[in-house]
Formats: structure tokens, sequence, C-alpha cells
């Protein structure tokens, strides 16, 4: 993979475009052009004399010509960090674990773009730095539900094993674009980097990683936006694995900006423009429905396990009763029954 360039702050965003054959002898600037949609010529030149280096540091210059196997790197500074939920649910706490219901949009863990605004901030903010509860698997920023932490060094290393080890039940619940026709199956793809686009994304590949995602239906809606609402449960953990899955059989989750019906194309847009009314239209929803709904899991000290639940996010609910607001069940609300900490 592309590591960033020497000499680049190390809170930039990297961008990596691999060269085809087809596009050898372009100039960089109609080679970028033509990799970002909707990108203007003056701003693609633009981008490419503000952010376009070599991997050893050295800047580019728009008229300089592509080569074939090359990656071209564009270096984007780190943004203003954007406001964020700053509160967090408690689902579960003991003198060893935390377990909380973290909002969608919040991240979990200081990324290129955000550093205060983290679950891991807050969790420092209400427990202090000396005592604060280390944080023992990964939830996407746009993902809600239930993340687990240890409030002591034995508590965490016996999570974190439990994670490595897939001794885990998880359990999310997502909503999808159009009607899934089984009513449940297996999906077995090995997933790997995707060989272009943002650095983020990975892809379908032979050579990838084991990867597999049962799903089972819960419910469909037919008519103008068909949408499925599915119970998924992965039984391996790779990075944006049912993100992945679900779109590579036809189903990407509703408002995914790297793999819904245009690929990463939305998350580039959203980089260069911020949100725009058109954006969110094409998208259908501000972020990718998919919830943390259950998780099971050995409690470091005690006999039982940990068994924790939690109703789906309140915009993921309004999205699908939205989609059929005559559904009887529309009269109805998820209950979050947790006591929420921080600013409403």
């Amino acid at each position: 993979m592309p590591k960033l360039p020497p000499n680049c702050d190390p809170n930039s965003i990297l961008l990596t475009f691999p060269v085809a054959r087809e596009h050898a002898g372009q100039r960089l600037d109609r080679f970028l052009q033509h990799r970002i949609p909707r990108l203007s010529r003056t701003r693609a030149k633009a981008i490419v004399k503000a952010c376009a280096r070599h991997p050893d540091g050295r800047r580019r210059r728009p008229a300089e010509r592509v080569r074939a196997g090359e990656t071209i790197l564009i270096v984007r500074p780190p943004m203003d960090e954007p406001d964020t939920p700053r509160s967090y649910g408690v689902l579960y706490e003991d003198d060893e674990v935390l377990a909380v219901l973290k909002p969608p949009g919040l991240p979990v863990h200081p990324t290129a773009t955000y550093h205060r605004n983290t679950l891991t901030s807050l969790l420092a903010r209400d427990y202090g730095d000396e005592s604060t509860p280390q944080i023992a698997h990964r939830l996407d920023r746009e993902t809600s539900g239930i993340v687990v932490c240890g409030k002591t060094r034995d508590a965490e290393v016996a999570l974190k094993r439990c994670f490595e080890n897939r001794d885990v039940a998880k359990e999310y619940v997502a909503i999808t674009r159009g009607c899934i026709e089984a009513d449940r199956g297996t999906i077995d793809l090995p997933l790997g980097p995707a060989p272009q686009g943002p650095h983020v994304l990975m892809a379908v590949r032979e050579d990838g990683a084991e990867a597999s995602t049962r799903f089972e239906v819960l419910e469909r809606r037919q008519g103008a936006r068909p949408m499925t609402r599915v119970r998924l449960f992965p039984e391996t953990g790779r990075q944006h694995q049912l993100r992945v899955h679900l779109s590579a059989i036809g189903h990407p989750i509703v408002g995914d900006k790297l793999y819904g019906p245009r690929g990463a194309e939305p998350f580039l847009e959203l980089i260069d423009t911020g949100w725009t009314e058109a954006l969110l239209e094409r998208l259908e929803h501000p972020r990718h429905a998919l919830h943390a709904a259950r998780l099971v899991i050995a409690h470091p000290s005690r006999s039982q396990p940990l068994e924790l639940e939690t109703p789906i996010a309140s915009d993921m609910d309004d999205l699908w009763r939205a989609a059929d607001p005559l559904s009887p069940e529309a009269l109805l609300r998820p209950r979050w029954d947790v006591e929420f900490r921080g600013e409403s």
C-alpha cells in the first residue's frame, strides 16, 4: 500500500490513483479529471498544484505525463475538525467492563480528520486520562451501536483476545437498497485492499483474506424505493466486510459513500465540495444505515457471558418508516433505556 510521502503533515488525507495502461501519456490534470467524475479542468489543475506528490515528497505539475503502472498520490491537508455527537449511552458497566451505545457520526479513535471529537476523547473527559476505559474493537464512524471497553489492563487484554480469536457473537442490522430475494444465506467472498481509489477502499479479491457473512432478511419494502431490513452475522472481522459483501451481491447499504451504486464517487465528492442537497438526494440517507445491535462476549472474570442488545438507531428507524409511512409499525418507536453521558 502506498505510504504518505515524507515531509507531509501526518494527519493528511492520502488518496491513491493507479494508472492503467490505457491512460499512460495523459496529462496529470486530465488523468485526475477522468478519475474523479464532475471535476472541472480548472479544479483538477488546482488540486494537482496543491496536493499531487511524488513518493519522495516532491510536488508534481499539471502538465506532467502519467506512466502506466505508477500510482498518483494526492495528499489533501487535514480538514478543520467537523462537529460530531458529544454524548454516548451506557449499556453496561462494572469494575472491569464498560459497554457503550455509540451514536452515528462519532468516530471511535482519532483519525486524520478527527482528534478531539472521538469516543476515545469523550471517555477521557468523563474518566480522566489515567483511568480512561480502553476500547476493545472498532466501529466505523457512521456505524451506530455497541462498543465494548476494558476498564483495567487485564480486562482490556481479555476482551481484545476474544475479538482476535473470534470468540464473540456479533449481530448487525442494515437497511439495503432493493429487495434481497433469499430469506437467508451466507456470503463467502475474500476481501483485500482495492487496486485503485481512496486508500480506505476494500474490494472482493481472489487473493484476499477469507471473509464470511451470514444474513437473514427481517422485512422488505416494495414501491418506488425498495429496501430490505436485514440482520447480519459476521463470521470474520475484515475491514468494511458487511458493506463490501452486501454491495457485492447487488444490495449496498443505503447511504454508503464508498460501496453504493456509484462506488467511491460520493466519498470523493464529499471531500471536495462538502455536503450538498444533490449529494444527499443521491445517497438517500446522510450515513450508511448500519447498526451494531447485539454482542455476546465472555466477561473477563465472571462465569456468565456478557450479553448486550440495543434497538436500531432512531435515524435508521425513521428511514425505514418513511419507506412505508402507512405501515402499522410506524406507530412504534425504538426504546432507549440507557443513561446518556455528555452534551445532548
